[in-house]
C-alpha cells in the first residue's frame, strides 16, 4: 500500500508525516510525500526534528506531485484549511482523505514558540499516523469503512 501525503510545498508537513510514516509502519506500507507548488527544499527545522526523534532524514526532499514514482492507494492532504491555505487537489481514482495540520513553516515569535509549532505538527501528524496503523487490517479491503476511519483520524488532536 502507498500513501501520499500531499502539501503545497512540501517542505514541512507532507515530509514529517512521510518520515514518520516510514519509521513506524510494517513494510508493506509505505509513504511518500509532495507538493502542488514544491519550495524546492526541506525546512531544515523539520529534519531538525525528525533527527531529534531517532527518525531516519536521507534522501527527503521537496518535490511535485508530478514526478510520483508510484500511483499512491491513499492520498492524505495535510494542508489547513482553517489558516486560509488551499489544499491541492489531487487528479486520480484514489481514496483521499484531509489530516489538516498548521504550517510550522509560518509560525512566528521567539525561537522557541516557532519549535514548538514544529513539535505540535510532529505530535498531530504521529498520533493521526499511528491511529491509522493500528485499523484492524481487514478494514483496508473495504473502501467505504476506510475511507470513513480515515476521515475520522484526520479529526484526532495530539495529545
Amino acid at each position: 500500500m502507498h500513501i501520499l501525503f500531499l502539501c503545497t510545498g512540501n517542505s514541512c508537513r507532507s515530509i514529517i508525516a512521510e518520515a514518520t510514516f516510514n519509521h513506524l509502519a510494517p513494510p508493506s506500507m509505505r509513504a511518500m510525500s509532495a507538493g502542488s507548488q514544491p519550495t524546492g527544499e526541506v525546512h531544515p527545522r523539520s529534519i531538525a526534528l525528525l533527527q531529534a526523534k531517532g527518525i531516519a532524514t536521507e534522501g527527503y526532499r521537496s518535490k511535485s506531485w508530478d514526478n510520483l514514482p508510484v500511483k499512491p492507494d491513499i492520498v492524505i492532504t495535510v494542508c489547513s484549511n482553517a489558516a486560509g491555505e488551499t489544499c491541492p487537489a489531487y487528479l486520480g481514482d484514489v481514496m483521499r482523505a484531509h489530516w489538516g495540520v498548521d504550517d510550522p513553516a509560518k509560525a512566528t515569535g521567539s525561537d522557541a514558540q516557532i519549535q514548538a509549532s514544529f513539535e505540535q505538527a510532529y505530535r498531530l501528524l504521529r498520533a493521526r499516523i499511528e491511529a491509522f496503523l493500528q485499523l484492524d487490517p481487514s478494514i483496508l479491503n473495504d473502501r467505504e469503512a476506510l475511507q470513513t476511519r480515515l476521515q475520522a483520524i484526520g479529526q484526532i488532536e495530539s495529545k
